[in-house]
């Protein structure tokens, strides 16, 4: 699914709701995780899973093509982990 996908479920689901306002909000919810996770800050969302950020120390790596070193920097990357309820519903666990 898409956010645009998304967007058109919700406005679907809620015709008292104007599509461009499911936009914004769909729009608001993603931006505040996003600025969240950019603070170092972890977002749960109950039943879904949480988000947060992982930071991964610099290291060496190696050019695929030539089989090169190539020194890959310290990062960080988004992290998601599930909850119980996802979990269980992909499992066929309900």
């Amino acid at each position: 699914m898409i956010r645009s996908e998304l967007i058109q479920m919700i406005a679907e689901e809620n015709p008292h709701l104007f599509q461009r306002d499911v936009e914004r909000i769909v729009n608001t919810i993603f931006e505040e995780i996003t600025e969240a996770m950019a603070r170092g800050d972890r977002v749960e969302l109950r039943g879904f899973g949480a988000f947060s950020v992982k930071s991964r120390d610099a290291r060496t790596g190696r050019n695929p093509r030539t089989g090169e070193a190539v020194a890959v920097e310290k990062k960080h990357v988004p992290f998601f982990k599930t909850g119980k309820l996802l979990r269980d519903r992909l499992n066929g666990e309900e």
